[in-house]
């Protein structure tokens, strides 16, 4: 792994760098170009400019790692907040939420995990959307796949994630092609054992698990900036025969904007993951650790408004 990578993933879980950066008296500015606020109000408002610029939205309430069946509550209950707004404003057409199992009581309980789930899925249902489950690190994977599985008996249309980086993936993808996926590189430090650390391997197994999807007759997401990778993506659906319609590419929020914007006109489905919350320390990391441009960005930006 990259050592800046790894540095960078080191200080995710550091109480004392955590401090440091919360304190720094730019870091709110910085923060807000990655994170759409930490209210539900916030990201309502954020989800209102994307979708009005042609772009579709998935919403992630930040946090992760819960050990506490109160703090799990408290999740399930901003999600539940979160989509009687989407639908109170008529945006629940164009925005989904995704949610990280961890969040809900994975740690503490897998069924705790599946029955939290179950009710935002339930509440995605009544406001007129869906829900993706995220994937973390590889240790959760297998649960996470089950939860998906009970999940899609109920809502079938509940998406799942994978990640190019693990060498299961592949497989996974193969069995999952004919459903709702969304394919990323992955963000977390994962041993050599089960992913695969030269990016060049990531990259080519992105694409042989893209065709995959592709080959399949569900609906793949695309996670990538990846000019490259974007450019490959869009020459095998047309291979494969996939209108614009048939798949989308996703990107995150204050990344790429006008590549997104871009995509979008020329009529891809574009979908831009919006997280926001009061836990953006861990999530604002790993975004610094995937792209070293972001961490040019983010110290600059501490030293200066320019």
């Amino acid at each position: 792994m990259n050592p800046l990578r790894s540095l960078i993933l080191a200080a995710a879980g550091n109480e004392a760098v955590r401090r440091a950066v919360a304190s720094a008296p730019l870091s709110r500015d910085v923060v807000r170009r990655f994170v759409a606020g930490e209210t539900v109000a916030s990201a309502v408002d954020v989800t209102g400019d994307l979708v009005e610029n042609g772009l579709r939205v998935t919403l992630d309430y930040l946090g992760e790692d819960t050990t506490d069946r109160a703090q799990a509550e408290r999740t399930v209950q901003a999600y539940l907040a979160l989509l009687d707004q989407l639908h109170d404003v008529g945006l629940a057409a164009d925005a989904e939420v995704s949610v990280k199992l961890s969040a809900v009581g994975q740690a503490l309980d897998e069924r705790l995990a599946l029955d939290n789930a179950s009710r935002v899925c339930a509440a995605a249902e009544q406001a007129g959307t869906t829900v993706t489950l995220d994937m973390e690190d590889h240790t959760t994977t297998d649960s996470t796949l089950r939860v998906l599985e009970e999940l899609r008996r109920a809502w079938p249309s509940t998406g799942a994630v994978l990640q190019a980086y693990l060498r299961r993936t592949l497989d996974d993808c193969v069995a999952l092609a004919g459903t709702r996926v969304r394919l990323c590189k992955g963000a977390y430090a994962e041993p050599a054992s089960v992913a695969y650390a030269d990016p060049h391997e990531v990259d080519l197994n992105y694409v042989r698990c893209a065709n995959a999807l592709l080959a399949g007759g569900g609906y793949p997401m695309f996670a990538t900036h990846d000019p490259r990778l974007i450019e490959i993506v869009g020459e095998r659906a047309r291979w494969y025969g996939r209108s614009v319609e048939d798949f989308e590419f996703q990107m995150l929020y204050g990344v790429r904007p006008t590549e997104q914007r871009r995509l979008a006109a020329e009529g891809h489905v574009v979908r831009v993951y919006v997280p926001f919350g009061e836990q953006w320390y861990g999530y604002l990391m790993r975004r610094l650790a995937e792209r070293p441009a972001n961490v040019a960005f983010f110290l600059r930006s501490l030293v200066s408004r320019s």
